[in-house]
């Protein structure tokens, strides 16, 4: 089964994620967890790594958003 979502909904979701991971980062808890020297990851990311990865995958949608704008405005102009 596909799930449909529109470009504005998982902007949204996204959004929402990045949201989420900066809260939990901001926490005492996470935060003595992550400053811990037993805390590891496999390639040494962080949470903030994380909620930069979703930052940029945000602004990449939004560039395809503003090109498909851009490319149907023009072609429309032509026509």
């Amino acid at each position: 089964m596909e799930i449909k979502l529109t470009t504005s909904e998982i902007r949204t979701i996204l959004q929402g994620c990045q949201h989420t991971l900066r809260l939990v980062g901001s926490s005492k808890d996470y935060r003595r967890l992550q400053s811990s020297e037993y805390f590891s990851t496999s390639n040494d990311v962080v949470l903030n790594d994380a909620v930069n990865i979703l930052f940029e995958l945000v602004e990449a949608i939004e560039q395809v958003e503003q090109f498909s704008q851009q490319k149907e405005s023009g072609q429309g102009a032509r026509n």
